[in-house]
């Protein structure tokens, strides 16, 4: 059984940064394309960032160039770096574990809440 723990969540200013961590275990990690999904208060879940099991990476246009997504296959860990935070940056994000074939659901960590704020 997967399990997706987060943690690295909290409140921070604007301007401030903050990585979030997701450990897994439960699959082989490596095979595993990764994301990082958010949802606000009363909105829909979206993807913020993804990397896949060779290293490519991809963006939402809102984060480009200030979040970046990264994976150490030897921890079984995917990073999201967050750099100068805007409020609207605030949400729950989630680590998010591709399945490796059709069919089978996605896994999802339990969602750790991010709060930009003076």
């Amino acid at each position: 059984q997967v399990q997706l723990v987060e943690s690295g969540g909290g409140l921070v200013q604007p301007g401030g940064s903050l990585r979030l961590s997701c450990t897994a275990s439960g699959s082989p990690f490596s095979l595993h394309t990764m994301g990082w999904y958010r949802q606000a208060p009363g909105g829909q879940r979206e993807l913020v960032a993804r990397i896949t099991s060779g290293g490519s990476t991809s963006y939402a246009d809102s984060v480009k160039d200030r979040f970046t997504i990264s994976r150490d296959n030897a921890k079984n860990t995917v990073y999201l770096q967050m750099n100068v935070l805007k409020p609207e940056d605030t949400s729950v994000y989630y680590c998010n574990m591709r399945a490796l074939r059709i069919g089978i659901p996605d896994s999802w960590g339990q969602g750790t809440q991010v709060t930009i704020s003076s």
